[in-house]
Formats: structure tokens, C-alpha cells, sequence
């Protein structure tokens, strides 16, 4: 039973992206599945790191980074940093048939506050729409998104969104 309680961390992450974005309702209920060149876990301290080209699925969530690092306190995760040159992660939104991805060189998740932070390099893409900016949070309780300056960023956020086709109209009878 002991190894269920290792992967509870990563499953908090899959989670997040799945809540942050809508993901399939049956990502929920597929396998957590997780590859890493190396992981090290330390019961003291509550850190467990996951290094070398890892990769975490779950249904049609998919993260990669070269490093993942897991804060525990009290038996349960808090904190989950995942470092890349990127961090990607992508999914597939309930009712939509474009996938969400995203990267940054660096992402934070802090269980207790709900808040997940993309820093550098930070991408957000569905369909032909594009978010960019050095440094995105997410405050997941409050289902508020801020960029650039307003999250304590310093490059302007750039978004580009593209027109939605318009339905044609019904032929007269």
C-alpha cells in the first residue's frame, strides 16, 4: 500500500491541469502512469523528486519536464515544481476536439493557496488562440487568471485570438 501513497502527489498535479481546464470527466478515473530516468524520495523531509525526462499521464493529460519535485507536510502534498526547457502538458477539454497545451520553463503549484504559477517562457494554446507571457497564475478557487505586471511579471502578455467562423445560415425551404 505504501507505493499507492508515493504517486498521490503527481495525481494532485494531474488534478490541477484536469480542474484548471476542464479536462474528459474520464481522465478522472484512468491510471496515473508516471516514467522518470530517476526518483528519489525522502519520508523525513516529505520531498520526493522525480528527475530525467519525466513524463506524467493520465487519460488525455499528458506533463513532461526533466524534473518534478513533491513538498509534503502532514502525509499530504503541498507544493509541486515542475522545471523543464519546458514544462509542457496538454489535454483534451471535455467537448472540445482541440487540445489545450501549455508550457513554461517552470511551473508551482501550492496545494493550500490553489494557486498555479507558469514562469518563463509561459504559453498557453487551444485551438488557433495563444496566451503568452513571462509569469501566468491561476488562482483555481477563485477562477481568475492574471499576466505580465498583474502577477508580478515583467513582459507584456501577448494574446492572439482568432475569429470564430460563423455558422451558415439555413437554407430557405
Amino acid at each position: 500500500m505504501r507505493s499507492i501513497e508515493l504517486w498521490r502527489p503527481l495525481g494532485a498535479l494531474l488534478l490541477l491541469i484536469a480542474g484548471a481546464a476542464g479536462a474528459l470527466e474520464s481522465d478522472r478515473e484512468q491510471p496515473i502512469q508516471v516514467e522518470a530516468d530517476s526518483v528519489d524520495i525522502d519520508e523525513q523531509s516529505g520531498v520526493s523528486v522525480y528527475q530525467g525526462d519525466v513524463q506524467v499521464d493520465q487519460g488525455s493529460i499528458r506533463i513532461r519536464a526533466d524534473k518534478v519535485t513533491v513538498t509534503q507536510r502532514e502525509g499530504a502534498p503541498r507544493l509541486v515544481v515542475s522545471e523543464g526547457r519546458p514544462v509542457t502538458f496538454q489535454q483534451q477539454p471535455e467537448g472540445k476536439q482541440e487540445l489545450v497545451k501549455g508550457q513554461a520553463l517552470r511551473t508551482e503549484y501550492d496545494m493550500d493557496s490553489e494557486l498555479l504559477v507558469m514562469i518563463g517562457e509561459a504559453i498557453l494554446l487551444q485551438g488557433g488562440d495563444t496566451f503568452k507571457s513571462d509569469r501566468i497564475v491561476y488562482d483555481r478557487a477563485k477562477s481568475v487568471v492574471k499576466a505580465g505586471a498583474a502577477a508580478a511579471g515583467k513582459e507584456r502578455v501577448r494574446i492572439n485570438i482568432q475569429p470564430r467562423q460563423k455558422k451558415p445560415a439555413a437554407a430557405p425551404h
